[in-house]
């Protein structure tokens, strides 16, 4: 019941935001300005954000390689698309995550290896987001001389350092010493094992910074894939005299930290609202970043779709194999 009427409030919040943009535009332009839509750019945005899906999971599956897991990357894959479709269509965005992970685990058995590999997967693409956001923040106010976006500059140095700083420390030995101390309280002893397999299978990761590099690397692909998928809306909508790439570099990475927030359906709402938010920033009219970013949404929910028919598939087979050994 409690998880119903948090999902019903995560549609209103999802909804109304919608519903408040749309009050604060001219809904006749924005209309006008996606039904003059190219659609040549679009197949093109839908192509290069399809790679960024692929991109995500050549990350996760370099990430397994350095704990040891071999599992095949079209199985990879499979998961990353499935989890993306989650992503998009449960009301928070770490529900991916969670099916990924899940698929994962029944296919290698190692839950915690599994539920590790999610956390320093998402852990390394937030790092790396937030890398190219600083690093675009720095060309913009230094060498464009956009002072104003000084505060972007703060902002993704320190969720830059601050990410880091979180995955310095979970992979610290000493760290995870003085938290494993905590279990020594009876309430919490019955952990203790949980918490050494995931402390087991995060240490593999304390040897392998070549392997933590070549992640960062390819999530870096990921998101200029990403970004230029954006700039191919911008492109298809016509605007690009108003949305410049750069600025896609900076604000979208920041956009992708938004979005973890779970008080969405998917970001629905909450992505629109940071769009038009960041983008206004450098002067970018709300009737020309509300379609964008309504448009892109769109691009996202069917580079999903195969995630769902992936999952639905699996799912039957399951099905199918438990039928079978009741029958036998």
């Amino acid at each position: 019941m409690k998880n119903r009427i948090l999902t019903g409030l995560k549609v209103v919040v999802s909804l109304g935001l919608i519903a408040y943009l749309l009050t604060k535009v001219d809904v006749a332009t924005v209309g006008a300005a996606i039904r003059s839509t190219n659609y040549a750019y679009l197949a093109v945005a839908l192509l290069l954000y399809a790679g960024a899906v692929t991109s995500g999971g050549l990350k996760w599956y370099v990430l397994l390689r350095a704990q040891g897991i071999d599992v095949p990357f079209t199985a990879i894959l499979a998961y990353t698309f499935e989890g993306v479709f989650f992503n998009n269509f449960l009301p928070a965005n770490v529900g991916g995550d969670v099916m990924r992970g899940y698929g994962l685990a029944k296919h290698t058995n190692r839950v915690a290896e599994a539920a590790v590999s999610v956390v320093v997967d998402r852990i390394v693409g937030l790092i790396a987001f937030m890398t190219a956001a600083f690093a675009s923040a720095v060309v913009v106010v230094f060498f464009t001389g956009q002072r104003q976006l000084m505060g972007a500059v703060l902002a993704s140095g320190l969720g830059m350092a601050a990410l880091a700083g979180l995955f310095a420390a979970v992979l610290s030995r000493h760290v995870r010493a003085l938290v494993e101390r905590l279990f020594r309280n009876r309430w919490l002893a019955r952990l203790a094992p949980v918490y050494r397999r995931l402390s087991d299978a995060l240490s593999a990761y304390r040897f392998k910074f070549g392997r933590l590099v070549l992640a960062f690397c390819v999530s870096l692909s990921t998101l200029i894939l990403s970004n230029v998928a954006n700039y191919m809306v911008v492109q298809a909508l016509g605007v690009g005299g108003d949305i410049k790439l750069l600025h896609i570099f900076l604000f979208n990475p920041l956009i992708a930290f938004v979005l973890l927030i779970p008080v969405s359906v998917g970001g629905l709402g909450l992505n629109q609202g940071a769009f038009v938010f960041f983008y206004g920033l450098v002067g970018v009219r709300q009737e020309v970043a509300l379609p964008v970013s309504l448009v892109m949404q769109i691009i996202i929910y069917i580079t999903s779709l195969p995630g769902g028919a992936l999952w639905w598939r699996s799912r039957q087979r399951s099905t199918t194999g438990i039928e079978r050994s009741s029958v036998s």
